[in-house]
């Protein structure tokens, strides 16, 4: 039988959940062509290295930090790649092509948008890297406003941390935290954010799905905020990921 590899590459990795979901899938449905793997790349430089020593693999998942510097590897872009500017699925063809995809900006809106209400209008987005940026584009295609929260702003619809006032907050009732703060092993830590302003009416949105509560969500949760963390976005990301696999890849 012929076997297929897949995989993740990022760094680091110990807090991944990719590998035991697909292999746990590939199990559960009795798929025993497939395993999935972990590559912690310290450089993403070290990617032509894990292409050579690894012919089997067909797709490969990305994660930070490398959501936008893998595009310098690749030959093709689905269209939501071309408009984000970063990468978390990959397809590796035969003759050496290899095709970008985004699932992030599928699972964040499918997961979303049953949290919404009407009176979300504009949000705030904490981080400006690679995740920040599909993120942005789901809510633009939700209808909704963003502003990125940064803590070196690189254009004027950029704002720093300083900047969030009482009137931001009232205004912007989606916050979502894109960056690593709270992550392990950064559980302690939270974007700092002026959280005593939060109300019933804020929906916080945390892409970190391990810890399942981040100090991030709890304070918003102590504020009367809605909060969600980002597990279920990871599913719908992952089974779209799955999808793109099976429907691209030279099996």
């Amino acid at each position: 039988m012929k076997k297929y590899k897949l995989g993740l590459i990022g760094y680091p990795l110990s807090h991944s959940f990719s590998k035991k979901y697909f292999n746990d899938k590939f199990l559960q449905e009795k798929l025993t062509a497939f395993s999935y793997h972990n590559f912690e790349l310290k450089k993403i430089s070290e990617f032509s290295t894990i292409l050579t020593q690894e012919p089997e693999l067909i797709g490969l998942n990305v994660t930070i930090p490398y959501k936008e510097a893998i595009l310098n590897y690749v030959h093709e872009f689905s269209d939501n790649v071309k408009a984000i500017g970063a990468a978390n699925t990959l397809v590796l063809h035969k003759n050496g092509r290899i095709k970008a995809y985004n699932t992030d900006v599928y699972g964040f809106k499918e997961s979303l948008i049953p949290l919404l209400k009407p009176y979300h209008k504009k949000a705030l987005v904490l981080g400006s890297g690679g995740a920040s940026k599909a993120v942005v584009y789901g809510l633009n295609q939700l209808g909704i406003t963003a502003t990125i929260v940064s803590r070196t702003p690189k254009n004027a619809q950029q704002i720093t941390y300083e900047q969030i006032d009482e009137n931001t907050m009232k205004t912007h009732l989606v916050v979502i935290n894109t960056t690593p703060l709270g992550m392990m092993p950064l559980i302690s830590l939270s974007p700092s954010i002026p959280y005593h302003f939060v109300t019933n009416k804020h929906l916080f949105y945390d892409l970190i799905y391990n810890p399942s509560q981040t100090s991030f969500l709890k304070q918003a949760s102590q504020n009367g905020a809605s909060v969600c963390n980002g597990l279920n976005m990871l599913y719908l990301q992952a089974e779209k990921a799955w999808k793109i696999w099976l429907e691209n890849s030279d099996l």
